[in-house]
């Protein structure tokens, strides 16, 4: 019952899904942005528990509930971790009424043909196994397009999908983020030739599955794949936007919500009282909520 509740709400909950996933390399920097400076840490366990503390932070703030945050994105560790005395997972489900994610990819391979292929997942019937106990709904996988490449990006979509397909034949949806680098010079032809062959491999599909995109130059580029009945949602992923611009393309692009982890923590810090930290991240959630109702 519960997968079923979790489906529907993936599939036509209003308001969007949190990324609360930044890993190894990036968790210094989101940590930087929130006001913690690598001098607050000695260790990599220190700096996995400051980071914690602030997922702990927003998760547990009066604001994020379901009614606006459909969904979040978890790291591996944060999953294994507590919040407000159960896993994360149960708790983001059972006292939030938000579909837990699992970030399960292990970064990314040197650019060939323009793009950076993920690298090898270890262990991944694993994960994905400990991920079910768990009570996660689906997991979220990212590749990176610098160019319009057509081999490149062909290759891109093909190993997204290979992934995608294990994560459905454990009973999970996976979230597939072949991300457009915004600040390419053929962004928009990267994101027709990306379009097309995402069709091309959705026709051979038998479960649906979610995609994460960058905002589109084109605005409602993806609206085939919103109405295509193999996905069950198109979300956004911020790309290096500031929170204001990504919110305004995405209020653009009907239909697209938003999945935003930079610009969901633009403006937070840990010198906040709880008071003005969570009046902050209330007010974030309403914006991006906003342009996620489209």
């Amino acid at each position: 019952m519960t997968n079923d509740a979790m489906r529907e709400q993936m599939k036509s909950g209003r308001g969007f899904i949190a990324a609360l996933d930044q890993s190894g390399g990036s968790t210094p920097k989101a940590l930087r942005l929130y006001g913690i400076g690598e001098e607050a840490y000695a260790s990599e366990d220190e700096m996995y528990d400051l980071i914690h503390e602030m997922r702990t932070r927003i998760a547990t703030a009066p604001a994020f509930t379901g009614d606006k945050v459909v969904g979040a994105i978890l790291f591996e560790k944060t999953m294994d971790r507590e919040m407000g005395g159960k896993p994360s997972a149960a708790f983001l489900w059972e006292e939030r009424g938000v579909v837990p994610f699992l970030k399960i990819d292990k970064g990314l391979e040197a650019e060939a043909d323009g793009v950076q292929l993920m690298k090898p997942i270890p262990g991944l019937d694993a994960l994905l196994d400990r991920a079910v106990a768990h009570g996660i709904f689906g997991t979220k996988e990212r590749s990176v397009i610098s160019a319009a490449n057509p081999a490149g990006i062909e290759a891109i979509v093909a190993q997204q999908f290979d992934l995608g397909r294990q994560v459905l034949a454990k009973g999970l949806v996976p979230i597939l983020e072949p991300e457009v680098t915004i600040s390419i010079a053929d962004k928009a032809a990267a994101e027709e030739l990306l379009l097309a062959s995402i069709q091309k491999h959705l026709d051979g599909l038998d479960t649906p599955v979610m995609l994460k995109l960058s905002l589109p130059t084109k605005a409602n580029l993806y609206a085939p794949l919103i109405a295509h009945p193999k996905v069950l949602r198109v979300v956004a992923l911020s790309g290096g936007y500031s929170r204001d611009e990504a919110n305004a393309k995405l209020a653009e692009n009907h239909g697209m919500i938003a999945s935003f982890s930079r610009a969901l923590t633009e403006g937070l810090s840990a010198q906040q009282s709880d008071d003005e930290f969570n009046a902050t991240i209330a007010a974030t959630i309403d914006s991006i909520y906003g342009a996620s109702i489209t």
